[in-house]
């Protein structure tokens, strides 16, 4: 058993040994690529998504020093037509490249001594075939492969370690890619490989005057191709999670839910979800990933008016975005859609291909966008969120005047991105005023009128823009901001009217008027309507607050 080569089945073994969610169907998806002009794979997604795991399945399931049969005999693959075929028939190089990255960054022989280790290693495997000095690793695989007539199985984790942690390096950048090109994008590749499977964070890089590595198919959070369902959790598997263990799936799925991977409309945190049945509860698992730093840096350069869409989607809205212009390499990132399509790979933003719009998934990694707005001291918004506990204790206390205050401070501080003449961008505001009222209520902006829109809009977790300002428009009226308390929550729901140069009790009158309170089908109880309004010129708010019950 080698250090990369031929390693065994041992890492896959304790994942067995472990609480384990069955995604081997990814083998079939790879076996189908083997011997094949796509059989280069380089799938890339955020950190605690699976990377690794899924790599050590795939060195477990190919390599023929083991007897992987027992590990696999359970599961999806083991019905495929695929599995026997491929079953430990390969000898398997698996290289961490996050291993050769924990040393002193100013070594720019990095990519020297990765190979020199491999080989060294590979070397042991095959005393029978000479190496000469000198020789390049793809030349010595060569001499192996002819020997022996076997083709190899390399799986590379973390492929982009060395990029990352070498950014600001370009003769270690350019000699890893210059390796990465000798090894797979040279002809021999065909006589070498029988397939290559490469993980990371962040897509191959795009080079202007160079192929560099397009031969390679890519999986990615922006497009996964045929591995969408591979890249975390469904909803029938948290579901059978939160069964098993008893943790209600109604919290994981507001905590942990909300990506969009190409076409699976809800996909889970799986490291998340796994840590939260462990422990019992939900709570963010989000700021161990070491990510945090970058993030904060990035959004903190307000690119076209970055900012802005950060608070806006802090508020529930969506953003435009086009991740087509970015390189794939963390130090180039020259504008918006850049920053926001590196937030998509790291997992900050998840991302809807068909409207091309990103936005915040779920309660944690709103909370860590949260952190990161208060660290870059963007004072006006910050204020808004440390005032969030407040504002809703007023609110369910019925002080109309604290509201009303409260409200105006927020409003009045943040007219840098919003207008004054726009309900929608108040109810942006007040979105932002009410953020800590995620942890017990389910916000629903511009709630169409009509139970069938009403249904609609509680189930449009990857609703676009358009299709919700279409339901706006069809709709005979709607309320500007509603919040519906989450299951086994004892608060009542708020209904929320906002008004311009009309009094408060003006939009109190409009919610009854239009049974606004009728209007939400699935709730029964005790109601707050609350009528907001404010003076185009004075700029002052008022606020009028009437309780009601629903049967």
């Amino acid at each position: 058993m080698g250090i990369y080569i031929n390693k065994g089945n041992e890492a896959f073994r304790q994942t067995r040994n472990s609480e384990y969610v069955d995604k081997s169907g990814l083998i079939s998806v790879v076996n189908k690529t083997l011997f094949t002009r796509q059989k280069l794979s380089c799938v890339t997604r955020s950190r605690r998504f699976g990377k690794s795991m899924a790599a050590e399945m795939l060195a477990a399931y190919y390599d023929h020093s083991c007897d992987s049969r027992p590990l696999f005999a359970d599961l999806q693959i083991a019905t495929d037509p695929s599995f026997e075929q491929h079953l430990n028939k390969y000898p398997v190089i698996y290289v961490d490249m996050t291993a050769f990255t924990s040393g002193d960054v100013a070594d720019e022989d990095v990519v020297g001594n990765i190979q020199k280790k491999l080989i060294a290693d590979i070397a042991k495997e095959y005393p029978k075939v000479e190496y000469h000095e000198g020789d390049h690793l793809m030349e010595y695989l060569q001499y192996i492969s002819a020997a022996t007539g076997k083709k190899f199985i390399m799986i590379i984790d973390e492929w982009d370690a060395v990029v990352r942690i070498y950014g600001d390096n370009r003769k270690v950048k350019d000699d890893f890619v210059n390796l990465l090109r000798r090894m797979f994008k040279d002809i021999s590749a065909v006589d070498v490989f029988a397939g290559v499977y490469m993980t990371g964070i962040l897509p191959i890089k795009k080079y202007k005057t160079e192929s560099a590595l397009n031969n390679f198919l890519e999986y990615s959070m922006v497009e996964p191709r045929s591995m969408s369902r591979f890249f975390g959790f469904t909803k029938d598997e948290v579901a059978a999670l939160s069964t098993e263990h008893g943790v209600d799936y109604d919290e994981l799925e507001k905590w942990y839910d909300g990506y969009q991977i190409g076409d699976e409309p809800s996909i889970f945190n799986p490291n998340s979800v796994m840590q939260a049945v462990d422990i019992g509860r939900c709570r963010s698992f989000w700021s161990g990933t070491g990510t945090f730093e970058a993030v904060k840096g990035y959004i903190n350069r307000n690119f076209d008016g970055l900012r802005d869409n950060i608070i806006a989607m802090l508020a529930g809205e969506r953003c435009k975005v086009d991740p087509t212009s970015f390189q794939n390499d963390l130090s180039e990132i020259h504008s918006r859609d850049e920053v926001l399509t590196v937030l998509i790979h790291l997992g900050y933003l998840a991302y809807n291909w068909r409207e091309n719009e990103c936005y915040i998934p779920n309660r944690e990694v709103g909370g860590e966008m949260v952190n990161a707005v208060k660290a870059n001291r963007w004072k006006h918004v910050s204020d808004a969120l440390e005032q969030s506990d407040q504002l809703l204790k007023a609110t369910l206390e019925g002080d109309a005047k604290a509201v009303a205050r409260m409200v105006e401070d927020a409003h009045s501080e943040n007219t840098s991105i919003l207008s004054y003449y726009n309900e929608n961008s108040m109810a942006c505001v007040l979105s932002i005023a009410y953020y800590a009222a995620h942890a017990d209520y389910i916000f629903h902006r511009e709630l169409p009128t009509g139970k069938a829109a009403i249904k609609r809009e509680q189930s449009q977790a990857c609703l676009s823009s358009a299709e919700r300002e279409q339901a706006r428009t069809k709709s005979k009226g709607f309320a500007d901001l509603v919040l519906l308390p989450r299951k086994n929550v004892s608060k009542p729901a708020l209904v929320l009217e906002l008004k311009c140069n009309r009094s408060a009790r003006a939009a109190i009158s409009q919610i009854r008027k239009k049974e606004y309170t009728a209007k939400v089908e699935q709730y029964s109880g005790e109601m707050l309507l609350v009528g907001i309004s404010y003076n185009k010129k004075t700029k002052r708010h008022d606020c009028r607050i009437e309780r009601c019950v629903k049967p």
